[in-house]
This record gives C-alpha cells, sequence and structure tokens, in this order.
C-alpha cells in the first residue's frame, strides 16, 4: 500500500487533470468570504474533516441497521441523510485541495475520484430503497461504504503523511529551547512595522503596536511560505500580514487568521519587556 501511494504522489500524469480541475474550483469559487467559511476560518479549524463525519456516520449506521431485521426504513433514511451531506463536505475539500501542492493534489484528486465513487453507489442505493429494491439498494450500499472507506484512507494519507490541513508552523516550536530569549531593543522597534528576527534559528516576526509587542513564528502555517516576504494590509481594522505563496492573512497582533486558505492561527509566541529588551518564550 505504501508503494502505491508514492507511485500516486509521483504521478505527474495526474496533473494535466488535476491543473485543469484546480482553475474550476478556484473559477466557480471566486467570493473571499464563501472561500473563507468552507475552509474553516471561522471554525479554527479545517471544515471538510468536520463535515464529512456526517455523511460517513450516517452510511455506517445504515450499513449497520442493513444486517439487522426489519430496519429498511431508519437504513433509507440514513442513506439519504449521507448522500444529501456528502455533497456540502465535498465542495469544502475541493476548496482545500484547489491549494495544495501538486504531490498532495494528486493523492486527493484520487481520494475525490474514489469518493464520488461512493457517493454514484449511494445516489443509486437511495433509488432502489425508494422504488423497493431493498437487496440492491443494500448491495450498492456495502460497495459504497467499501469506495468511502477507501477514500477515508487517502484523507487519512494526505493529513497524516503529507501535512495537508495541519498547521505547518508548529514543529518549529520544537526548534526552540525553554525559557526567555532576547530578540530586540524595544526602543528601536518601529511602530506598526514587522521586522524579522531569529529565537535559537527560528525565524520569528515582531510587531510593536503601541506598548505591546508581538512575536509570531515567519513561517505560514498554511504551507510554511514566508511571511517575512509578505505584505502588510488592514483588514476589518486589524494589521494583517499576508503570505505571498497563497494569501493567507494573520492578524499581527494575535496571529489570529483573517483570510484562507489556511485555517489555523499563526502560532504566537510569549513576549516581555524587560530592561528595554524585547523577550520571547515558547506559548
Amino acid at each position: 500500500m505504501r508503494a502505491l501511494l508514492t507511485r500516486i504522489e509521483q504521478a505527474a500524469g495526474l496533473d494535466r487533470v488535476g491543473d485543469r480541475m484546480q482553475r474550476t474550483v478556484q473559477r466557480r469559487i471566486r467570493s473571499g468570504r464563501v472561500r473563507d467559511l468552507l475552509h474553516g476560518v471561522w471554525l479554527g479549524h479545517p471544515l471538510h474533516p468536520v463535515a464529512v463525519q456526517v455523511p460517513l456516520g450516517a452510511w455506517i449506521s445504515a450499513a449497520v441497521l442493513d444486517l439487522l431485521p426489519g430496519q429498511q426504513r431508519a437504513a433509507t433514511t440514513l442513506v439519504g441523510v449521507g448522500t444529501a451531506t456528502a455533497i456540502p463536505a465535498a465542495i469544502a475539500g475541493a476548496n482545500d485541495w484547489a491549494t495544495l501542492t501538486p504531490e498532495q493534489r494528486r493523492i486527493g484528486l484520487v481520494h475525490a475520484v474514489t469518493n464520488t465513487v461512493g457517493l454514484v453507489c449511494y445516489a443509486g442505493s437511495l433509488a432502489a430503497r425508494l422504488t423497493g429494491r431493498h437487496a440492491f439498494g443494500r448491495t450498492l450500499g456495502f460497495v459504497g461504504l467499501a469506495a468511502a472507506g477507501g477514500g477515508g484512507y487517502l484523507g487519512g494519507h494526505l493529513a497524516y503523511k503529507q501535512a495537508a490541513g495541519v498547521n505547518q508552523s508548529v514543529p518549529e516550536l520544537h526548534r526552540i529551547s525553554a525559557g526567555w530569549h532576547p530578540i530586540a531593543d524595544f526602543a528601536g522597534l518601529p511602530e506598526s512595522t514587522m521586522i524579522s528576527r531569529e529565537v535559537d534559528d527560528v525565524p520569528v516576526l515582531v510587531y510593536r503596536h503601541g506598548e505591546n509587542v508581538t512575536v509570531l513564528l515567519a513561517h505560514c502555517a498554511h504551507q510554511n511560505g514566508p511571511l517575512d516576504e509578505g505584505d502588510v494590509i488592514s483588514s476589518n481594522g486589524h494589521a494583517c500580514v499576508v503570505c505571498p505563496w497563497h494569501g493567507s492573512a494573520f492578524r499581527l497582533t494575535d496571529g489570529t487568521v483573517a483570510h484562507g486558505p489556511a485555517a489555523t492561527d499563526q502560532q504566537v509566541l510569549r513576549s516581555r519587556v524587560v530592561a528595554g529588551v524585547v523577550q520571547a518564550q515558547l506559548p
């Protein structure tokens, strides 16, 4: 299985289809607010992994009921719920997928195809059940569950092996030793301007706002983009740094994600000023 997944990751031939689909998704979902909604910016966590729990849970429950006598109506209801809720979950997943790296998109493309097969099987299962062909509906349901299970395995590979959708800046924290680290003289920090520094060779951003100083990791939570090369904008009255790679925006005062594709906040270090020197330590 590992060898198969590696071959999929390296299958550059999939990019012809994947690149075309990526452009289609980006054209269809143009609104920044809609993208942020689907990314899960409002949730502080990617929306897609949460959304898929409903259809998968409904389909698994329907499969259990299909093994029991006298549960046809309940199983049909669960198949319908799962089929209906799979569509918005898929839209959220496509929105995330369009911002991934080529290797991640290849696995994601096969993940989407496999889940689409499962969805088609369940749509057919629902139609069969509603027309009284429950035996055929059960068969299609079990086939659909197998396909959805395969898609779930690929989704796990995306998250846990390829780190898609996770906060990729957090591992930088493990490189910072315990204790307070001097960063800069407070008096020398320009007001409302981010500057770059290092803590144990880990790049950070330092931002002074009034008498307060925020110290953020400088690698973007989404795909490790260099935030120190990004632009500073105003969003809803907050100064934000925009990642130059994919456009994620984070508030410079507290690291809160303002716009996706990042769905998690940028990691902020604890900071203080002692004898005129800004210090930072692990959160």
